[in-house]
């Protein structure tokens, strides 16, 4: 897990993609270190402490959104990569698993539920081992993710609770973890997922994206990208989703292999017609966000402060 958030000098959480890589003026919001943005190609990019790690930061779990930045669910590599080729070999091809060809960490994880109403017994994918793989499709991965991302949110509330109660040591570590958290939450909740056709001279593809603006804003931003590649650029949106940011990244997992980098653009896609047929059938199962009043609350909040280390 990585610190994906820096304070500024007014207190003002700022979120990593925000920032540019190397040294900066931030500081951590736990110990008011300063800190240096990690934005390589091979790690997540994260905020690293200039200086010594503090204790907070490396004795801690962060509190981040359940399946957005990662979708391992903490399988161990060698896990990860048995279920990906039990689901090629037998998931895909909706055949049960033998327990034979499963290790005792895949046994207790909870991805894969034993049928016992057919000969042999054998173990299928659940909706949450095809997270790993892809193979949910977008509107049953919501249904996943959103109870676990407001149940979280419940979790972190009744720490501080908890910690204002009993006056513990660990009170300003709480309420920062639920600052972080809610901060989080709300990125993704004020961000539109579009999906978009661009033909060009040279040839048709697709991208996907998230914003947090009037979508005819971001198009020009698009477009401006692209004429250094093409003479022509023809946008068409296909699609957008309101409160739909947490869908961005599960969506570039479940269809990395249509991955079409354009130079150092890299959230392009290559679909064929019957491809992107099946694309849009898969976006257009998404319903239309019901905002609960808890996430209305965080989309009214105008900015979130760090009050408790900073300046002090």
């Amino acid at each position: 897990m990585w610190l994906n958030y820096g304070v500024d000098n007014s207190g003002i959480l700022v979120y990593i993609e925000d920032v540019c890589s190397g040294k900066s003026r931030l500081k951590c919001p736990y110990c008011s270190g300063t800190l240096t943005a990690k934005k390589g190609k091979k790690k997540s990019h994260h905020f690293a402490h200039t200086d010594e790690t503090c204790r907070s930061v490396a004795n801690q779990e962060f509190p981040v959104l359940p399946f957005y930045d990662s979708f391992n669910i903490q399988l161990s590599g060698k896990d990860l990569k048995l279920l990906k080729l039990l689901w090629n070999e037998y998931g895909s091809r909706n055949y049960a698993v033998s327990s034979q060809l499963l290790t005792p960490g895949l046994l207790k994880s909870g991805l894969l539920n034993k049928n016992v109403y057919i000969v042999p017994p054998g173990y299928e994918f659940n909706d949450l081992g095809k997270i790993p793989v892809g193979a949910l499709d977008l509107a049953l991965f919501n249904s996943v993710q959103e109870p676990l991302i407001l149940k979280k949110l419940l979790k972190l509330e009744l720490a501080v609770e908890h910690a204002t109660f009993k006056k513990t040591s660990d009170l300003s570590t709480r309420i920062i973890d639920l600052q972080l958290y809610r901060a989080q939450l709300r990125r993704i909740l004020s961000c539109t997922l579009y999906f978009l056709e661009i033909q060009t001279d040279k040839e048709l593809f697709y991208k996907v994206g998230v914003t947090g603006r009037h979508i005819q804003k971001r198009l020009k931003e698009v477009e401006i990208d692209l004429v250094a590649h093409y003479k022509t650029i023809k946008i068409e949106v296909l699609g957008a989703w309101e409160n739909r940011g947490n869908i961005e990244k599960y969506f570039k997992h479940r269809y990395q292999s249509f991955n079409y980098p354009i130079g150092s653009l890299t959230e392009y896609y290559k679909f064929s017609s019957d491809n992107v047929k099946t694309v849009m059938d898969d976006l257009q199962q998404i319903q239309p966000k019901q905002l609960t009043q808890t996430e209305l609350d965080i989309l009214a909040e105008e900015q979130y402060q760090i009050k408790v280390l900073i300046n002090r």
